[in-house]
């Protein structure tokens, strides 16, 4: 009995060998084993029919939404752009005309300041030379006046002087003859 426990622990033990090896022979790669492929390539159709509902259906359209809308934001963002551009060289435009406009309008303003400046002057210049010229007479009447006493002057001097000359000299002078005589001298 002994024996037949060993033999049938042995008898048990090779047959765990046998079932081990053949375990690991068939342990390998699912995806090597032919007797599989058939499953194998229908789950694999099926599963790439899956994912290409999957794409075509979901993900796919949402791509192209998202890139329609994008394609749109730009075409409206070019055109916006554009507006802006034209509506600036608008602003652009107007503001030079606007400027040249102001420049016109600022040499006119002088032109028109400088007139009054000078119509101004004029008429100042015109009440100096008025004042400067009655002046002047009232300095040539004055000076003819200081003239025609200084002759007056002299003549009375002149003739005294001949006067007291002659009877200095012991002579007598007749004052007619002095004043005569003093007169015709001043002449000239």
């Amino acid at each position: 009995m002994a024996s037949d426990t060993t033999a049938a622990a042995h008898d048990s033990h090779d047959i765990a060998e046998n079932l081990v090896e053949q375990a690991t022979e068939a342990a390998g790669m699912p995806q090597l084993n032919f007797d599989t492929y058939a499953n194998q390539i229908f789950w694999l159709v099926l599963t790439l029919i899956a994912i290409y509902l999957i794409l075509v259906k979901v993900a796919l359209p949402r791509v192209a939404a998202v890139l329609s809308e994008r394609q749109g934001t730009i075409t409206n963002d070019v055109a916006a752009a554009e507006e802006l551009k034209q509506k600036a060289v608008e602003a652009e435009d107007a503001y030079q005309k606007a400027l040249a406009d102001a420049r016109v309008e600022a040499a006119k303003i002088v032109a028109d300041t400088k007139a009054e400046i000078q119509a101004d002057l004029d008429a100042a210049m015109a009440k100096a030379d008025a004042e400067i010229a009655a002046k002047a007479a009232e300095s040539e009447k004055a000076i003819a006046e200081i003239r025609d006493g200084a002759l007056v002057a002299v003549k009375e001097v002149a003739t005294d002087a001949a006067a007291e000359i002659v009877s200095a000299m012991g002579m007598s002078a007749d004052a007619e003859a002095v004043a005569a005589a003093v007169t015709d001298r001043m002449k000239g």
